[in-house]
């Protein structure tokens, strides 16, 4: 793998675990009423599928090894341009069930030693 993939995988490793460590003991409730936390976790997501968007462009077999790695970015592109009308609740599920599936992923595909 070329190290251009592995820099791309390493953001994604990083900033999925930044999301997830963001969220951790955390409620919908509050991270819907929280701002700063909404905001910080938003952050990490637009990384994750920027990271993403790179890999694809520079080593597709690569990208195509992460489930789901086009709605990846189609979602980072909804948290970019289409901020006023995120909807939580999908945000939120995406860092309970689809973002810890895109961790182990992309941290297998390093080699497994970054968690």
């Amino acid at each position: 793998m070329r190290i251009e993939s592995k820099k791309y995988l390493y953001d994604i490793v990083q900033a999925a675990k930044q999301a997830l460590e963001f969220i951790a003991g955390k409620t919908f409730a509050d991270y819907s009423v929280n701002i700063m936390l909404r905001s910080a976790v938003e952050r990490q997501l637009e990384i994750v599928g920027e990271a993403l968007a790179q890999l694809a462009r520079t080593d597709p077999a690569t990208a195509s090894q992460i489930g789901e790695y086009q709605r990846i970015i189609a979602f980072r592109n909804i948290l970019i341009h289409g901020y006023a009308e995120i909807d939580h609740r999908i945000v939120w599920s995406v860092l309970e069930i689809k973002l810890p599936v895109v961790l182990r992923q992309a941290n297998s595909l390093l080699g497994g030693d970054n968690l």
